[in-house]
């Protein structure tokens, strides 16, 4: 079994999710990346086959690397799938999300199968209706996720999130700030450059996961967790939905956390 981490976190609760602050990032990664590999450890000792469903974005990375650092989980008995992809741009986009799976997670740990949206679908209605009913084949074990800086989770924007919506994968329009945001990570060289709509799991199925860790550190996070987890409006935030999943728990750093 993992050690634990050599700081304790602040941990609180807010309604029914389970909140831990770090005072730095990488203390927050080793910590989220133990509580997965534990978790992956169990499963498997219990079930033939895991099932984990990804994100992307900066905030991911240093988890990522942490947890198959770990070692301890036997990937080729886990599948994978992600949260969301840019319509109309290819897998060997530096900016799309199958590229950074595929470079940072399945290239290295050889995993059963990796189920990645197409997000170049000839016809992307059909694409949706493909990787929901794959999603649907099997139980998800695991769901790792980032907050937007508007409040996203995955690509449920504020303007078209639904608590209860009835499909489970879904084409949306982006908003300005997540596009803007984009260009501000590094991932696109102008606005002009960023996909306009995007493929995304939707919020009720990223709730049916039997775990939800979920990271957001860096100071530009802490004004919308604040608004998430103190804010009397917040739920016009789509991650807000966190805070009904008794199986999740949110990973945040002191920068994060700073206006709570």
């Amino acid at each position: 079994m993992s050690h634990p981490s050599s700081t304790s976190p602040k941990t609180f609760q807010v309604d029914t999710l389970s909140v831990q602050v770090y005072n730095l990032a990488t203390e927050m990664a080793l910590a989220s990346a133990q509580l997965a590999q534990n978790y992956l450890q169990e499963i498997l000792s219990q079930q033939a086959k895991a099932t984990i469903i990804l994100a992307t974005g900066n905030s991911q990375i240093k988890f990522l690397e942490a947890l198959i650092a770990l070692g301890g989980v036997d990937w080729s008995r886990v599948t994978f799938f992600h949260l969301d992809e840019y319509l109309g741009i290819d897998a060997n986009h530096a900016a799309s999300f199958r590229h950074y799976l595929s470079e940072r997670v399945e290239k290295r740990v050889n995993p059963a199968i990796f189920h990645y949206i197409e997000g170049d679908a000839l016809q992307p209605l059909d694409e949706c209706e493909r990787y929901a009913k794959l999603l649907q084949m099997q139980p998800i074990d695991l769901c790792c996720l980032g907050i937007g800086e508007n409040g996203h989770l995955a690509f449920n924007e504020p303007s078209v999130a639904a608590f209860d919506d009835p499909r489970s994968v879904k084409l949306v329009k982006l908003e300005l700030a997540t596009r803007e945001q984009q260009v501000n990570e590094g991932h696109f060289p102008g606005l002009e450059a960023v996909p306009q709509y995007a493929f995304t799991l939707t919020l009720s199925m990223l709730c049916t996961a039997k775990k939800i860790i979920c990271l957001a550190p860096e100071k530009r996070k802490a004004k919308v967790l604040f608004e998430m987890l103190r804010g009397v409006s917040y739920r016009a935030i789509p991650a807000s939905v966190l805070r009904t999943q008794a199986q999740a728990t949110l990973f945040l750093d002191a920068d994060a956390a700073s206006l709570l």
